[in-house]
């Protein structure tokens, strides 16, 4: 006996259930053309996906990374009493720039962890200093902060090492450059309807009360929705923030950003007046730690004679510390600040968004979190690519996508989403040119296959 499928009652018969001639009802029509979208948008990026996916996972854990391969620089040698008086910054800069007569200081980095080494920043020629999407090459300098001895030595792009740098770019673009941006915000872009999609067809047949089997093909849509509905938000929150460095999508967020006055506080502060001799460094990191600072610091130096000193808080995780304060090269006094409350909302969820989507917001749980869902986007493309292979004909092929339902849909309906997905092809410039593209060629398909399909006499 043939068992004949409900699409009401087995979502996974919607698949393969064939256009009718009559008009839907707004509700069914639209789980429809979710299920459509869904099912063909997944396939389209499950690759990229999984490149995002495996890289990031790998990028989370660059703290981690960079010691194990760095680890002779980043830490003090073994041999040297921690306990030990610390040598005076100024000492360890001069060491970094005895080993580069020919630099110039850029910035230093003290650790407020006395097992970690001193950072000494500078510009040295023959480096590229054209700048990029992540800031221009620079020479950090690895000095043991008792003994002002030099450790070592890395290029380095916004003090991050060499294998963080190549990691970052690895999963931001495929270390292709620009260009390779596209794949990660045409992933970025989709994730959140597929997503989205995916919650809409979950609860709609939870509400439904669907019944199936406990194997094969039902098992594994079940799962499917399962680890989609617990990897949704963080699937989303990661879709979200990326896009703030994508090239496209990213140039709106910036444009929204200006529109609402939502940008980070620049540090203000007057000109100085130059004196004959200046202040130490070690005296003006003192001054910051007087101030309030705490945790790392960078301190900047100054650029022009007139110009003050620049030194904020750099360590990562909560509570925030993002405190700066612009300190008179020549008399030591604070001549401007900018504290954490003094941000704005959209710069408060903006630099909580990047720190989160990093791994840095609250150390290793987040990294634990990170992993947890790029493990989980990687599940979902499996348990996706299995619900397609067993969907595939007996007689051979693949299976086919859910039939589209454009012309049986409500007219308002229809309206309906074609401005949403003109609202978000706006926002998200990537999203909206492959959406097009999509509907042509699958306007053009179906054309084909209503010309193939026999007529009916």
């Amino acid at each position: 006996m043939t068992t004949v499928q409900d699409p009401e009652r087995d979502p996974d018969a919607l698949l393969a259930e064939p256009a009718r001639a009559e008009h839907l009802s707004a509700g069914r029509a639209l789980r429809l053309v979710l299920r459509r979208v869904h099912f063909l948008a997944g396939l389209a990026i499950a690759p990229f996906l999984a490149v995002l996916a495996v890289t990031g996972l790998m990028y989370a854990f660059t703290p981690q990374l960079n010691d194990l391969v760095y680890g002779d620089k980043l830490s003090v040698s073994e041999d040297t009493a921690i306990g030990a008086t610390t040598a005076p910054v100024d000492d360890q800069v001069a060491a970094a720039l005895a080993a580069h007569p020919d630099g110039a200081l850029k910035s230093v980095i003290v650790s407020a962890d006395p097992e970690r080494t001193t950072r000494v920043v500078l510009d040295v020629p023959g480096l590229d200093t054209s700048g990029g999407p992540f800031g221009s090459e620079a020479m950090t300098v690895y000095v043991n902060p008792h003994t002002a001895a030099v450790q070592g030595e890395l290029i380095t792009v916004s003090n991050e090492p060499p294998l963080q740098r190549w990691l970052r770019d690895l999963h931001g673009n495929l270390n292709l450059g620009d260009p390779g941006r596209l794949y990660a915000e045409f992933v970025a872009s989709w994730l959140p309807a597929i997503v989205l999609g995916g919650l809409v067809l979950w609860f709609a047949a939870r509400r439904r009360k669907t019944k199936k089997a406990a194997a094969g093909r039902a098992r594994t849509s079940r799962w499917h929705g399962r680890v989609g509905v617990w990897a949704a938000i963080g699937l989303l929150v990661l879709s979200v923030t990326g896009l703030t460095w994508s090239t496209y999508a990213g140039a709106r967020v910036s444009d929204f950003v200006d529109a609402v006055d939502g940008r980070s506080p620049t540090l203000e502060s007057a000109d100085v007046l130059p004196s004959a001799e200046r202040i130490s460094l070690e005296r003006a990191l003192a001054t910051a730690r007087d101030g309030g600072l705490e945790g790392d610091l960078i301190l900047t130096a100054p650029t022009e004679p007139n110009r003050p000193l620049k030194i904020n808080e750099s360590s990562v995780g909560l509570p925030v510390q993002k405190d700066s304060v612009a300190v008179d090269q020549y008399t030591g006094a604070i001549t401007g600040r900018v504290g954490w409350d003094d941000y704005p909302l959209m710069a408060k969820l903006t630099s909580l968004g990047i720190a989160a989507h990093s791994g840095n917001l609250f150390g290793i749980a987040n990294q634990l979190l990170l992993a947890a869902v790029a493990l989980a986007a990687l599940a979902l493309l499996v348990l996706g690519y299995r619900m397609w292979w067993k969907r595939r004909p007996r007689s051979g092929g693949l299976a086919p996508a859910p039939e589209p339902v454009w012309r049986r849909m409500p007219q308002p309906l229809v309206f309906g989403v074609l401005v949403v997905a003109a609202a978000v092809a706006w926002a998200m410039p990537v999203f909206g040119v492959t959406l097009l593209l999509f509907m042509i060629g699958d306007a053009a398909y179906g054309e084909l296959r209503r010309r193939r399909r026999p007529q009916r006499v």
